[in-house]
């Protein structure tokens, strides 16, 4: 299994997906960023917000991270399919639940390596950001938990990804699912029936992350849901693996 890891891990670096990814969320982390900075004189002089709410904001902004983390692992999967290397991996790799563990590990792993760059990104933009103001950031335990939840989500981002590339097989297909439950269908749902919207992967997510809606979950109850649709998507993504043929 350490060398099946391996190999995953080398491809995983191998090609353009990763630092691509990685550039279009960093490019627009920066903008949210600034887009709430250049907000913060004339929504704290109006009492709206405090600088220690705009530090918080700014810090919440990198959650956007999770989607590219997302978008990588559903890529490192369907990548083979639209190759045609699938079958081949499967043999190389000694058998399909083996395949299956290594890509899930690896494409964990990489969203640890998303993670800690959002995190990085997030912990420095409230100093970098708020200099060009007349205001200095105020950092509270709210804005520790908000850093620590963005880190979280970005993890987990990517084993999702992973599985429902295991379940879609098709790149497009797959990247398509996720762009469209997280930007729109997750964000309809809990405006249209917020009963049943809070339970979906993208909603429970923003509880830890802390987007602060009323309507969220509690962070535990959003961590069990999250655990509960990465567990359903690994059981059909296992399901599928072994018993459809391998193209």
């Amino acid at each position: 299994m350490r060398n099946v890891v391996a190999a995953e891990w080398s491809k995983a670096w191998t090609g353009r997906a990763w630092w691509t990814l990685a550039v279009i969320g960093v490019f627009l982390g920066f903008l949210a960023s600034t887009g709430y900075v250049a907000q913060a004189d004339e929504s704290i002089a109006r009492g709206q917000e405090t600088i220690e709410t705009v530090t918080d904001q700014v810090v919440r902004s990198w959650f956007m991270l999770l989607l590219f983390s997302a978008l990588f692992g559903a890529i490192f999967v369907t990548k083979e399919y639209n190759s045609g290397a699938i079958a081949r991996s499967v043999l190389l790799s000694g058998g399909r639940r083996r395949l299956l563990g290594a890509k899930l590990l690896v494409g964990t792993g990489m969203g640890v390596v998303f993670a800690l760059l959002a995190a990085g990104l997030a912990a420095a933009s409230p100093q970098v950001f708020l200099s060009t103001t007349e205001h200095q950031p105020v950092w509270t335990g709210e804005t520790t938990l908000t850093l620590v939840g963005v880190f979280v989500v970005t993890v987990l981002g990517a084993p999702w990804g992973v599985l429902l590339g295991w379940i879609i097989r098709n790149q497009t297909a797959t990247v398509a699912v996720l762009l469209g439950l997280t930007l729109f269908v997750d964000e309809a749902l809990l405006r249209l029936l917020p009963a049943v919207g809070k339970f979906t992967m993208t909603i429970a997510m923003s509880s830890v992350y802390r987007d602060g809606k009323p309507e969220l979950l509690s962070v535990p109850l959003a961590l069990v849901v999250i655990g509960a649709w990465l567990a359903a998507a690994g059981f059909a993504a296992r399901k599928l693996l072994l018993t459809r043929d391998v193209v």
